[in-house]
C-alpha cells in the first residue's frame, strides 16, 4: 500500500471512529510523513494523533469529545481523558467510543463509579458532576523506537480541582507482530480526603478498555480462556481476542498488571459484550488523604494474530520480570 492510500485510510479512519460523529466539523489531520520512527500531530483543539512511520497507533483526547446522538440532557454525552481510537497492527480500530449499549463506555479510560469527598458521593464514569479535565501537558516525545506522553488532568467539582491526576503513556515500536504501551498514574488528592470504591458486586473502577465491535470474541486470564463472565475476579492479567473489521485474522489486546501494583492481583470484571475492567480498590472503600500520591502502572499489551493462553503468559512474564528489575 502506498503512503498516499495509508494517508486516505487514516484520514477515514479518525473521521469514522473519532471525528465523524463526535466532531463532524474538525477535519481530520493527514498522518506526518512515512519516515519511520513515532510522530505526533494535532487533529484538532481536541485530540493528538501518534503515528509511527505511516501506520496510526493511537488518538489520546485531551479536550472534550461529544456524540450528538446521545439525547443533550444525558450526562454520557460528553467526555475527556482518554484515549481512542487504539489501532491494532493491522490497521483495525480495537476500541469503540459511545457504544449504545453503554454511552458512558469510551475507549481506554480509568474512571471510579464511586467517589466519596465530604459526605458526598460523585460518579467518574459519566461527564456530570464530577469531571476529569485537561490542565497541562507534562512532555511529548517521540523517536524511532518509543513515543513517550505525559499530561496532567484534574477532577473537577465545578471549579474545584479535587484530585491531580498525572498520565505518562510510553508507546513501543511494533515487533514480532505485537506492540507494549506502558500508562503509568499518579493521582493526589488536592485538600480533601478522597474515598474510591468500585462497583457493588462487580469491582469495576480504575482502568477499563471497552473493545470495538467484533465477533467470535474469547477472552483469556491465567486460568485459561473463559466462556463466562468474571465478576470481582483478582487476576494478574486478561486478554480479548477476537476477529475486528479491517483484520485478516483474529487480533487483540490484553491488559496487564504491574507486579508492584497496590493489593496485587487487583479484582477485575470482564464482559463477553466487550470490556475488561480493572477493579481497584475494588468493593470495600478506601480513602485517600490528601498530599499522598496514589500510584498504579499497566501495560496493554497488542498482538496482531490470534495467541494462546502460554504466548500471553510469556508476554506478562516478560512485563512482569522487567518492571521488577527496574
Amino acid at each position: 500500500m502506498t503512503s498516499t492510500a495509508r494517508s486516505c485510510l487514516w484520514s477515514l479512519a479518525v473521521l469514522l471512529a473519532a471525528s465523524g460523529v463526535l466532531l463532524a466539523a474538525e477535519p481530520a489531520a493527514s498522518p506526518p510523513p512515512d519516515k519511520g520512527g513515532f510522530r505526533f500531530r494535532d487533529l484538532n483543539d481536541a485530540s493528538l494523533g501518534l503515528w509511527e512511520g505511516d501506520r496510526p497507533v493511537l488518538v489520546y483526547n485531551h479536550g472534550v469529545i461529544t456524540d450528538a446522538k446521545v439525547p443533550k440532557n444525558d450526562a454520557r454525552r460528553s467526555r475527556a481523558c482518554y484515549v481512542h481510537p487504539l489501532y491494532g497492527l493491522n490497521g483495525e480500530v480495537l476500541t469503540e467510543d459511545f457504544p449504545k449499549d453503554h454511552y458512558h463506555h469510551h475507549g481506554i479510560f480509568w474512571a471510579w463509579p464511586h467517589i466519596g469527598i465530604e459526605g458526598k458521593q460523585y460518579d467518574l464514569w459519566v461527564y456530570g458532576d464530577i469531571q476529569q479535565r485537561h490542565v497541562r501537558w507534562l512532555g511529548r516525545e517521540a523517536g524511532p523506537d518509543a513515543a513517550a506522553l505525559g499530561v496532567e488532568n484534574g477532577w473537577f467539582v465545578g471549579s474545584r480541582k479535587v484530585m491531580v491526576e498525572q498520565v505518562r503513556l510510553r508507546v513501543h515500536r511494533a515487533a514480532d507482530g505485537q506492540r507494549s504501551i506502558d500508562l503509568d498514574f499518579t493521582f493526589i488528592p488536592v485538600d480533601k480526603p478522597i474515598t474510591l470504591r468500585g462497583a457493588e458486586g462487580k469491582s469495576y473502577g480504575g482502568l477499563n478498555l471497552r473493545y470495538a465491535s467484533r465477533t467470535d470474541t474469547v477472552i483469556t486470564v491465567p486460568a485459561g480462556r473463559t466462556k463466562e463472565d468474571l465478576p470481582d475476579t483478582p487476576l494478574a492479567w486478561a486478554d480479548l481476542s477476537a476477529k475486528f473489521s479491517g483484520a485478516p485474522t483474529r487480533s487483540g489486546a490484553a491488559i496487564f498488571i504491574d507486579p508492584a501494583h497496590p493489593d496485587f492481583p487487583p479484582t477485575w470484571l470482564t464482559r463477553h459484550y466487550g470490556i475488561l475492567c480493572v477493579g481497584w480498590p475494588g468493593v470495600k472503600p478506601v480513602t485517600f488523604p490528601p498530599g499522598e500520591p496514589i500510584r498504579l502502572s499497566y501495560r496493554i499489551w497488542i498482538h496482531q494474530s490470534d495467541v494462546t493462553p502460554a504466548q500471553i503468559k510469556q508476554a506478562f512474564d516478560a512485563y512482569a520480570a522487567a518492571k521488577k528489575a527496574k
